[in-house]
């Protein structure tokens, strides 16, 4: 015989996958929050080790910008110790120069000019006097281009102040100063290329023969010994003719 379900089948199955469906929501939403756990765990970490790397990038930066300042110091001290090893070489090197500028200055100021004033400054040197007039500024400026010691000077000014005593022409120089090493350097071409001096006595290669009859007469006449002759020695003078018999003398 045939069997008739009269149950709501239909309301049953639904409700069995409503049940299902649920089931299957629930373990999406679980597995969906452990991800999430997960990865927020997993980023926590990422995050604490990034700032862990970043603990220990700052401590060594801070330590190189110490070494990087310690260099910086340790390149100051060597600069000055350089620049006082340079003053230290320039003051060795040029211990004498102004002993040798004051015998100078002695020697190059003319009788008619007095310094009032001198003031130096590396290699140059400012000088301030007076004078009897402009020709006297003009020979101690010749003189000190002619010292080995001083080189180039500038006339600064020159003026006749009218004041009626002995110097009314007051100036100012510029001087370029020489060093030892300068004077040298320039010494050696200027030796180089100087004629040879002839010894003492010999005599000059350009000068005139002397002739003879006229060394003699200077000889007469000074009482001194004549020059010697370049040229051939002059020809004897022709023996007397004899006297005749019987002539007196």
């Amino acid at each position: 015989m045939a069997r008739i379900n009269l149950l709501p089948w239909r309301a049953e199955r639904r409700k069995q996958r409503e049940r299902e469906f649920y089931i299957q929501l629930g373990l999406a939403f679980g597995a969906a929050l452990v991800v999430l756990i997960a990865w927020s765990f997993w980023m926590d970490a990422r995050i604490d080790n990034q700032g862990d790397r970043n603990t220990y990038l700052q401590g060594e930066i801070k330590q190189l910008d110490d070494r990087i300042a310690k260099i910086k110091d340790l390149e100051k001290v060597r600069a000055d110790l350089l620049q006082r090893k340079q003053i230290i070489e320039q003051l060795q090197a040029n211990r004498s120069q102004m002993v040798h500028l004051f015998d100078e200055l002695v020697k190059t100021i003319p009788a008619s000019a007095r310094l009032s004033g001198m003031k130096q400054s590396a290699q140059s040197m400012s000088l301030d006097g007076v004078a009897q007039s402009n020709s006297s500024v003009a020979e101690y400026m010749r003189n000190i281009e002619g010292s080995p010691w001083m080189g180039h000077v500038d006339l600064r000014k020159t003026e006749n102040t009218h004041d009626g005593s002995r110097m009314p022409y007051r100036f100012g120089l510029d001087v370029r100063l020489n060093s030892p090493a300068d004077t040298a350097g320039d010494a050696a071409p200027a030796a180089a290329g100087a004629p040879a001096t002839p010894p003492a006595g010999a005599a000059p290669a350009g000068a005139a023969a002397v002739p003879a009859p006229l060394a003699q007469a200077a000889k007469a006449a000074t009482g001194t010994p004549a020059p010697a002759t370049s040229g051939a020695a002059a020809p004897a003078a022709p023996p007397a003719a004899s006297a005749p018999a019987g002539a007196k003398p």
